[in-house]
């Protein structure tokens, strides 16, 4: 018979590999006696693993959920797994780097030193896209209380704060996605307009008038998805009856939670094809051509080998014409927007189509010879 110490283990082990366990089954497993698997049983839940006995006349036993964590037992690709988890979690905007840091530290001290060598040779370096400001960190009470929410498909009203600077968003579409075209300034705040009439001086000056908040929004939250380390909330909007994406470090929740509704056929047939189709603007995703979902699609001919032009091209199709020449598909928000992405290969370009395309590479090439100009010009 094995030790007490390593068959406590392996018991713990079994416990962790399924939901339950007959009794006849674990005994035969440890190759122990029904009585010292009980006895085990008991030793386990004074070290404070919950084990729940199963009546019946097979009996049996559970390894529940307690109140407190216990201590837990990994086999060698979960332990790896972990580690290499951890690593990266400083990228999720989820707020719980220095909880991870520490979770890490945890995990290698208990490593083996086989595993320990794994790990360590698998340092993971993560580095964030450069932005022009901060990404906004997410509570982690936030993100809890929204995926509860969509748990137990359960109405979460919210207070939605607003975003500095302009606002990214779609009409229609998104609320405030990243990745979606930027709205238009308002007409007060372009260069050159008009400053209002100044009010005549016998006028008394008049007191602000105060902007009560706007009401709660009220959702039937679906999934809680991350796009390019933001975290966003797809739900079904009660008040516009509609689909919208709200960010979750602009959302502040509010309790208690609505009642319960049934799932709504998510657009798109999944959560990938929906976000990817809201964040291009366009109800769907793709398409045969494989530059689908955007509204400008254009294609044009480069004096480059397809192989270099496929290093830089993550999405649209790039065919092979000659050791020199290849066709090439692609994608943008806007006709100047295409026309500066190829141009981008430094080679020479023959447009097979659209008319904008042709268009959008003369704007740009009246633009940029002004530009050059300007730069030549001698200083007065």
């Amino acid at each position: 018979m094995p030790k007490t110490s390593a068959r406590l283990l392996s018991l713990l082990s079994l416990l962790q590999a399924r939901r339950d366990w007959p009794g006849a089954l674990l005994a035969e497993r440890l190759d122990v006696s029904p009585r010292t698997v009980r006895r085990d049983v008991d030793r386990l839940r004074e070290l404070g693993y919950p084990v729940v006995a199963m009546k019946g006349p097979d009996g049996g036993y559970r390894l529940d959920a307690g109140t407190e964590l216990p201590p837990l037992l990994f086999d060698d690709e979960q332990a790896v797994a972990l580690a290499v988890a951890l690593q990266i979690a400083t990228t999720t905007g989820a707020g719980i780097e220095e909880a991870a840091a520490r979770a890490l530290n945890t995990v290698r001290q208990v490593l083996p030193a086989r595993l320990r060598h794994r790990v360590d040779t698998l340092r993971v370096t993560a580095v964030d896209r450069p932005a022009i400001r901060p990404e906004p960190q997410v509570d982690s009470d936030v993100l809890m209380a929204i995926g509860a929410a969509v748990h137990g498909r359960e109405v979460l009203r919210f207070d939605y704060s607003p975003v500095s600077g302009p606002v990214r968003a779609t009409a229609g579409t998104s609320e405030g996605c990243e990745g979606t075209p930027a709205a238009p300034p308002d007409s007060a705040a372009l260069p050159g307009s008009a400053e209002p009439p100044a009010p005549p001086r016998d006028t008394p000056p008049q007191t602000p008038r105060h902007t009560p908040p706007p009401p709660p929004r009220r959702v039937e939250p679906h999934h809680l998805v991350t796009w390019g380390r933001r975290w966003y909330l797809v739900a079904w909007d009660l008040d516009r009856d509609d689909w919208r994406t709200f960010r979750a470090d602009r959302i502040t929740p509010r309790t208690p939670t609505g009642p319960r509704f049934p799932p709504r056929e998510l657009p798109g047939g999944s959560v990938a094809a929906f976000i990817t189709a809201r964040f291009r603007g366009v109800e769907a995703a793709g398409g045969p051509d494989g530059v689908g979902g955007w509204p400008c699609r254009g294609e044009v001919i480069l004096a480059l080998p397809a192989a270099e032009v496929l290093r830089h091209t993550r999405e649209g199709i790039v065919e092979e014409l000659g050791p020199d020449r290849c066709r090439v598909v692609l994608g943008s928000w806007s006709w100047p927007g295409l026309a500066a992405a190829i141009g981008r290969f430094d080679a020479d370009i023959e447009v097979i189509g659209p008319p904008e395309l042709s268009s959008a590479f003369a704007h740009l090439a009246t633009r940029y010879a002004a530009a050059a100009q300007a730069r030549a010009a001698p200083n007065p």
